[in-house]
Parts: C-alpha cells; structure tokens; sequence
C-alpha cells in the first residue's frame, strides 16, 4: 500500500519506468527545417508514430514525445525541441526520469553526410562522425554506447557549405531514395528492438537493393 501511495504522489508508477526503448530522431523544430537533410531522424519517428499509431502527444523534457508499443516491446517516441546541436538537454533527461539504461534501451537516429543516399548505417556504439547531435548526446549521457541508425543524406558536392547542405532539401531521385531509406530506418528500429543490434547490422546496412 505504502508503495502504491508513493508512486501515486510521485506522479510515477512501476510501468512507466525501466524496460522499454527510447527511440530518439533528431533534427530540427521549426517548420523551414522540414524535409531537409538533417531533419530525417524526425521523419523517421513520425513514420514509426504513423505505422505503430503513437501520438507524440507529450511535451516535456525539451521533447515532444509518445509513448506506445513497437511489436511486444514499450516503446518511447522522442523528437528533441532544443535544435540539433543540444539534442543531449532532450535525451538525457528522459533517459534519466524513466529510469532507461541508455547502453542498452536507447536507440538514436540521425543523418550522414558520409554516406550516399539509399545506405544505412546501423552501429551498437561508436564515436559522434563530425555530427553535432550526436556528440552533445554523448557528452551528457558521458558515454558512446548506445544503438544508433544512420541513414545516408548524400555527401556535400566541393562547392557547398556545409550549413547550407545539411539544411537543404532532397530533389530529383533523392527525394524518392530517401522515402525508401526512412521507411527501411524505421525497420532497423524494431529489428534492433526485436533481435538485437547485430541482426540490424546484418540486414539493413548497405544499400537499398
């Protein structure tokens, strides 16, 4: 009884903590950053709110976020509010308040410039590549292991900024290329979910075929 009342005050109960995933797409908030480049990690959680019917109906954390189920699993949906280069103010917190072992639950998708459009990389850890998002997640969680999927946005051609790419919009083939790269993301998040990081790896890096 006496743990029951707690949670009750709390504002928390025993469901809502530990065991489910934290699936984060970055990208940036404002309407002029829609579809472009650096914004596909937010295209892939819509897709995955669009297909597994979990509303982002929460704001808090610096975050709009849902909660709902990706196969068997409990699952949370997190698209950061603070702009790319402070995604870690958004993660962290959340990690932290539903109590997320973030080596083992996080799963973190994001854009990369180093790879053609059509490729994903799926990775169980490693360094943040050159990408802003990333390294502030991993400065404040103050670690690089947890599963990231990284869906290729084409490399910057010699006469562009780099701002300027990365916040440019997909045309011509790419913009077909890399519907069919959000929608295979979205696939790599529930096989990481449902079997494991390896298996990802094994099935969805590489090209579209």
């Amino acid at each position: 009884m006496f743990e029951f009342l707690k949670a009750l005050f709390s504002g928390k109960n025993k469901e809502e903590d530990g065991n489910m995933f934290v699936i984060v797409g970055l990208g940036n908030p404002e309407k002029k950053y829609f579809g472009t480049r650096h914004n596909v990690g937010f295209d892939t959680i819509d897709h995955l709110s669009d297909k597994y019917n979990i509303g982002l109906t929460e704001t808090k954390f610096k975050a709009a976020y849902g909660k709902g189920r990706i196969g068997s699993e409990r699952v949370i949906l997190v698209k950061p509010l603070t702009y790319m280069n402070l995604s870690g103010e958004a993660v962290a917190p959340i990690c932290n308040y539903f109590k997320i072992d973030s080596k083992t639950n996080l799963i973190v998708i994001s854009d990369d410039v180093e790879l053609d459009v059509g490729n994903l990389r799926v990775r169980p850890k490693g360094s943040a590549g050159g990408h802003n998002g990333l390294k502030n997640i991993i400065a404040l969680l103050g670690h690089d292991e947890f599963s990231r999927v990284r869906i290729g946005v084409g490399k910057k051609p010699k006469q562009w900024d780099m701002v300027d790419w990365v916040l440019g919009h997909f045309e011509g083939e790419d913009a077909t290329l890399i519907k069919e790269s959000i929608e295979r993301a979205a696939e790599a998040v529930a096989c990481i979910i449902d079997e494991g990081t390896d298996s990802a790896m094994n099935k969805f890096n590489g090209k579209i075929k």
